[in-house]
């Protein structure tokens, strides 16, 4: 196992445990202790983990952290299915979408596969590889600089290619959504390219799960009331509720047999 790997694996186990334990990686994955430190240091670096005595534990501000992508594809998977299902309601046949690198999205890209000429513009490399074979589909990449882990594109070439669209809908998600901080990402590269999709395109959709709501995370990408729609995984409490009401937001979530709350 290459050491990119067995990062992504410890990682997991932080997600998972809040705390790993030196020993017990080195056993886990049948190396030295001294290779594990190796690990834990970088992550450590790399502001991923926090070394303690023995270990390591999860930084206290999560939301800031910036998975890679094979890590955040495993978080809440049941969350993003429930998202995934109800986006899919929202896509029409011909529609022109642009989509963002986010796990929530790709989730969606697999719950539509039985749409018909849809155009999806994005900086998902992994969105690409997922519609590799989509027959009667256009699949359009904005182009840029690979960030490494993320399999997303970003930098001033992303941004400007996203000025030549006017997308139909743009579905994106994001590390927080806070009614006076607005919705923030980890990573300022993210947040430019996800600021230029949200002038790219008409209806603004923001795809996001309980876990979101409240929390702020380092860079900002707009204001929380200028979303059209949010999508959830579960019932947002009053307080959001009437937010959106009050802001003229559609918020869609599933609870029983009602799914969307106007």
């Amino acid at each position: 196992m290459i050491g990119a790997e067995r990062r992504n694996i410890i990682l997991e186990k932080l997600q998972e445990e809040k705390k790993v334990v030196v020993s017990e990686l080195s056993g886990l994955f049948e190396v030295s202790e001294e290779t594990i430190r190796r690990d834990l240091d970088r992550l450590d670096k790399e502001g991923l983990a926090v070394k303690s005595y023995g270990g390591a534990t999860l930084p206290e501000k999560d939301s800031s952290i910036d998975l890679p992508f094979m890590v955040r594809q495993k978080k809440n998977m049941v969350g993003k299915r429930k998202i995934a299902k109800l986006l899919a309601d929202l896509i029409e046949d011909g529609d022109h979408i642009i989509v963002d690198p986010s796990t929530t999205t790709l989730s969606m890209i697999r719950e539509i596969r039985n749409k018909e000429r849809l155009t999806i513009i994005t900086n998902s490399i992994e969105v690409m590889i997922e519609l590799n074979e989509q027959e009667g589909w256009d699949v359009l990449s904005t182009g840029g600089q690979l960030k490494a882990n993320y399999l997303a594109l970003v930098g001033p070439k992303t941004i400007e290619s996203l000025k030549a669209f006017n997308a139909d809908k743009v579905i994106f998600s994001c590390k927080g959504i806070d009614m006076e901080k607005g919705i923030t990402d980890a990573n300022e590269l993210f947040s430019a390219t996800k600021s230029a999709m949200l002038s790219s395109a008409g209806l603004k959709i923001l795809a996001v799960d309980c876990t979101k709501f409240g929390s702020v995370a380092f860079s900002k990408i707009c204001e929380a009331c200028d979303m059209d729609m949010i999508v959830t995984d579960q019932r947002p409490d009053d307080a959001w509720l009437k937010y959106f009401k009050d802001k003229g937001i559609e918020c869609v979530y599933e609870e029983d047999s009602d799914n969307s709350i106007r």
